[in-house]
């Protein structure tokens, strides 16, 4: 049994980063070398300098969608609304979402409100065991609640990441997304962040430099962003998310000249090593499917060799990957990458979702 006070570490507020680099590829890339275990600081942008010819990358191209929605009731209260995801269609032609409402103890089934300037009517329809609503929209104008997301909605920030200033809101709609998001999969209530570090020069120098690319989608929730409560990791019960992995991306997770498979995020590793539980060779079609996997020490790893990361929050499953994967099959990656981030914090490196990167080879 692993205790998660191992997970503990004390994280400076003022090393938060609360907004992104000038440049993408301009924040710190802290190199860690798990053969030689030896540490270099670098910058995001001297990335292609640590792959090779024949390396994929692997990224999620998850798109971030304005989640988050402000409306009244028909009483008049204000209403905060978190969209999670659509689950289906209603009878009379609308959507219905699975959502996050607040103030929730005073929206019980059947509470109406409007939101996106009037532009949905919603109406709770019944409470989950999480805590999340299920609600029923009707939409005007002919917008979907997605359109109508986009146009009034604002981008589903982190906590920790304080917001008073309208620009810095509307920095966020640019830049808390990957410029490979792809438009039509709003999937996510949160970034991939270790993705936001590049650019399209910086993806033009890697595949000139001749490193594929494959692209999977992980529809990113808001567990990401839930501590670790229970005593041990053993004990905790993660949260489930869907994965997309198209047919020609399993192929490329069978190099057959070799090469190295380099995941872009946790979000990737998670979807790859899911899908490898349970398949070793390609299916041929796209493969979709739920994950509730939690990735940990010990854990042996099947399709990632590589990978690129950001600085996470003390006792996030988010940690407890990175230390999987700095000793696969082993629990002594937990004692160094303590060690690693404490050597960070001391550098000085930004954290969290806008904060600096790091490369495990």
């Amino acid at each position: 049994m692993i205790s998660t006070h191992r997970f503990d570490y004390r994280l400076p507020p003022e090393l938060i980063a609360q907004s992104p680099a000038e440049r993408r590829d301009g924040s710190r890339l802290l190199v860690v070398d798990r053969g030689t275990r030896t540490l270099s600081h670098r910058m995001f942008d001297d990335l292609p300098g640590f792959l090779r010819a024949g390396d994929t990358l692997f990224r999620n191209n998850a798109s971030v969608l304005p989640a988050r929605l402000h409306g009244r009731r028909a009483t008049g209260g204000k209403v905060e609304c978190l969209l999670l995801r659509k689950t289906g269609e209603s009878p009379d032609g609308g959507e219905v979402w699975e959502c996050l409402v607040r103030p929730g103890r005073r929206l019980p089934a059947g509470t109406a409100f409007e939101a996106a300037e009037g532009a949905l009517s919603g109406t709770v329809t019944g409470v989950l065991g999480d805590g999340s609503v299920l609600v029923r929209f009707a939409t005007r104008g002919g917008e979907t609640v997605a359109q109508a997301a986009n146009r009034a909605g604002e981008v589903p920030l982190p906590p920790y990441l304080a917001r008073k200033d309208d620009s810095l809101r509307e920095q966020d709609r640019e830049r808390y997304q990957t410029v490979y998001a792809e438009r039509g999969r709003q999937v996510a209530v949160a970034a991939p962040t270790a993705g936001l570090h590049f650019t399209a020069g910086l993806l033009g120098k890697i595949q000139a430099a001749g490193v594929r690319t494959a692209d999977l989608t992980l529809h990113v929730g808001l567990g990401t962003f839930r501590p670790i409560t229970t005593e041990t990791l053993e004990a905790h019960a993660i949260h489930r998310e869907t994965y997309e992995i198209p047919a020609a991306t399993q192929t490329a997770l069978f190099p057959p000249l070799g090469g190295r498979r380099i995941a872009v995020g946790t979000t990737t590793v998670r979807s790859i090593e899911d899908f490898l539980s349970s398949h070793e060779a390609p299916l041929g079609r796209a493969h979709v499917a739920d994950t509730s996997l939690f990735i940990h020490p010990p854990r042996a790893f099947r399709g990632v060799d590589a990978l690129v990361t950001n600085f996470h929050q003390p006792r996030s499953t988010l940690l407890c990957l990175v230390a999987a994967f700095l000793t696969p099959g082993s629990s002594e990656g937990v004692d160094w990458l303590m060690d690693i981030y404490s050597g960070a914090i001391s550098s000085h490196y930004r954290m969290l979702s806008y904060g600096d990167a790091m490369l495990i080879l």
